[in-house]
């Protein structure tokens, strides 16, 4: 994603001071814990203890910086350097490089292309060279190699030998990497380590967006030519070389610009080694001030705009050509790139842009909404679940859009709403569940692509006539315009819904307890705790929160708080496992184990059942896993919700109650008599779950009557 820096601030390593160059590169106590696989604290420790620890060479007190060769040597003397991975050690001296991070790897990658490109001469090359001899015969090779990839002009700037002088070790690293792991993945993992250190300079396009936003681009047909005008990281561009072949023998060419020169020239590197067999031009400037592919014709257009800019160029550009919809104003930076969009495509080239939900509704936008609509340029507008892109707290939009040609189609307009089918339940989804966003947004363009309009389905879908839009606020928010799924099927389905609402009452009346047979008064059992229980091994206690998907693997459903407090299915999922490592293995549920909240969750327990079990166990939950043969469950998660028992095991030291699960008290009886109290428990909680069905029925069907009253489906007799 662009952010409009001018590329002339952009830091040439070339004209960084000399003496950089004879500083070494540095590691900070944090880089030096990764090397040797410890904490943070075990360096601390080890600078306290060892007098022969290496001296701080920068940085401040309070986060000293070291010399990398010297901590490299005192690990190894020590030997705790033995198991570090090779990428770990290329990517200490990339962070620590004296010409900074963006430098380095813009060298890294260089090398990498190198060797991806022409690996003969790369091992002829660094086989006969010493460091100086190869820092210097290095940049006229490296810049025959970017030539040939990238075109002239591109942005892979600074590969003297004066800045190639203090990286002999990190390039021979490099190549040591590159024949470890390939080049590409290689890059890959050096980028996205760079990426993930500097969230807040680069906002980036995760790639479940990214990959739908070429696949709405592709249901036309294959694009020879792609250009993403705000490239950023190239993570459209990426996704759009794996779906691209181009047409006949000429592979893809992958257009890109980008305002940040040092990212302009590190995304221009990951293309040219991820999409190797497309040509790839990626240029540095200002795309709306200084358009470096003015006269290209694109199949396809793939943006992710900056949002809510106000520095756009909105003075200097008010007579620009591109405005052919009308000038924006100065709030309404998305609809500019919009516009600069349909002036870079061919006549019946396809666009799709991110964009926030308020371009949708502006009125400041309307006019130029309203002309895109009479003229055929927006198709369809597509609202994705919250959580899909930055910033995750809002439902941002894909808008589709195509050049219009000589006869341009009858104006219609798709509206999809995603966020339905991504939760797939009211209680939604810690993330979008990308396959069913995919499959509603691509079946519903590419059906109405194919037919110029298309069936309707209440709170997913929508064909509407464009003059039916062209009112004084022209707002296209797909919500706005799709009948509530709940009204969808008119009295029939209302009808439904109350039959199983009466059988769920008379089911809850069956259900409710009886609580006449009193005891003689209250009882003085022996008591022991959950903490006693697992020292014993009567069961094993398990924290949750651990745990990491397999890269491309299918990962299980998180059981959350929220869902054991509301009831509910698993709802969560787990994070992906970062790419140098393995996935980290989770906690897993088995039937019969009891869940229990340990934060603010009130005195709530459940029995983890056959639909429960084989997922992960979320954050904020204890897992309690009885020995059948010493507790029932049941009797387990009875006695663990007892009020009394939760305040005596809970923590009020801070504004957030905290439960010590290790305290929470349960007598001592036979199996059998706790067997006969898991029975009453167990009978408990279907009649809790039965309350709560008869909530969810009742509100759908009052909703239901309201949504149908006021539309007209339903009668007031």
């Amino acid at each position: 994603m662009a952010d409009n820096a001018s590329p002339d601030n952009a830091t040439d390593i070339r004209t960084a001071p000399t003496r950089t160059q004879d500083r070494p590169t540095e590691v900070t106590a944090a880089g030096i814990a990764r090397l040797a696989g410890v904490g943070r604290a075990a360096v601390s420790n080890w600078r306290r203890r060892h007098a022969d620890f290496p001296k701080p060479v920068g940085g401040t007190e309070t986060s000293p910086a070291f010399a990398l060769r010297d901590i490299e040597q005192w690990l190894r003397d020590q030997g705790k350097l033995a198991e570090v991975p090779l990428r770990e050690r290329v990517w200490q001296q990339l962070v620590g490089h004296p010409a900074g991070a963006a430098a380095a790897l813009r060298q890294a990658g260089a090398v990498l292309l190198l060797a991806h490109d022409r690996p003969a001469a790369w091992q002829q090359l660094r086989a006969a060279a010493d460091d100086a001899e190869l820092t210097g015969v290095l940049p006229a090779v490296l810049d025959a190699v970017l030539a040939a990839r990238l075109g002239p002009g591109h942005p892979v700037r600074g590969l003297t030998r004066e800045a190639l002088a203090p990286s002999a070790a990190l390039v021979r690293a490099t190549g040591d990497l590159a024949a470890a792991d390939g080049a590409a993945a290689a890059y890959d993992f050096l980028l996205g380590r760079h990426l993930d250190a500097n969230p807040r300079q680069y906002t980036l396009t995760p790639p479940g967006p990214a990959a739908l936003m070429a696949e709405l681009a592709a249901v036309a047909g294959p694009s020879g030519t792609v250009l993403d005008p705000a490239c950023g990281a190239g993570a459209l561009l990426a996704a759009a070389g794996e779906s691209t072949a181009g047409e006949g023998d000429a592979p893809a060419t992958l257009y890109g610009q980008e305002a940040d020169a040092d990212l302009a020239a590190l995304t221009a590197l990951r293309l040219a080694l991820g999409v190797p067999d497309a040509q790839v031009r990626v240029r540095a400037a200002d795309t709306l001030r200084a358009d470096a592919f003015a006269d290209l014709s694109a199949d396809a257009v793939l943006v992710h705009p900056p949002f809510n800019e106000r520095n756009w160029g909105h003075d200097e550009l008010a007579y620009d050509p591109r405005w052919e919809y009308g000038f924006p104003a100065r709030t309404e930076s998305e609809l500019a790139w919009v516009q600069h969009a349909l002036a870079r495509l061919r006549e019946g080239g396809t666009a799709v842009l991110l964009m926030p939900p308020a371009a949708a509704s502006r009125r400041s936008g309307r006019r130029i909404r309203a002309d895109l609509l009479r003229r055929g340029a927006l198709r369809a507008v597509i609202a994705l679940p919250a959580g899909a892109a930055p910033p995750n707290g809002v439902p941002l939009h894909l808008w589709v859009l195509r050049k219009p040609g000589t006869t341009p189609p009858a104006p219609q307009l798709l509206v999809v709403d995603t966020a339905g089918p991504a939760t797939g339940a009211p209680a939604g989804r810690d993330k979008p569940d990308w396959q069913s966003v995919r499959t509603t947004a691509v079946e519903a363009w590419r059906a109405f692509d194919r037919d110029g309009g298309i069936e309707e389905q209440p709170g997913v879908r929508r064909s509407l006539a464009a003059i039916d839009l062209l009112d004084d606020d022209v707002d296209l928010a797909p919500a706005r315009h799709l009948p509530p799924p709940a009204a969808a099927g008119g009295p029939a389905e209302l009808a439904r819904v109350r039959e199983r609402l009466t059988a769920t009452l008379a089911r809850t009346t069956a259900l409710t307890p009886r609580p006449d047979a009193a005891a003689a008064g209250p009882a003085r059992w022996p008591l022991t705790t959950v903490g006693e229980l697992a020292r014993a091994g009567a069961l094993v206690l398990r924290a949750g929160g651990a745990g990491t998907a397999p890269a491309g693997g299918a990962a299980p459903a998180v059981l959350t708080d929220h869902d054991v407090i509301g009831g509910g299915a698993p709802t969560g999922t787990l994070p992906e496992a970062p790419a140098p490592g393995p996935a980290e293995e989770p906690v897993l549920l088995q039937a019969g184990d009891v869940v229990v909240p340990v934060l603010g969750g009130g005195a709530v327990a459940r029995v983890a059942d056959d639909s429960t079990a084989g997922a992960a166990l979320g954050r904020n939950l204890t897992l309690l896993r009885p020995d059948p043969a010493a507790l029932d469950p049941w009797f387990l998660a009875g006695f663990l919700r007892g009020t009394a028992n939760n305040r005596r095991a809970s923590s009020y030291a801070s504004t957030a109650t905290r439960l010590d699960v290790r305290r929470l008290q349960l007598p001592r009886l036979p199996l059998a008599d706790q067997r006969r109290y898991g029975q009453r428990f167990r009978d408990l909680a279907a009649f809790e779950e039965a309350l709560r069905l008869t909530a969810r029925l009742g509100e759908q069907l009052v909703q239901g009557l309201h949504d149908g009253l006021t539309d007209g489906s339903v009668s007031p007799d």
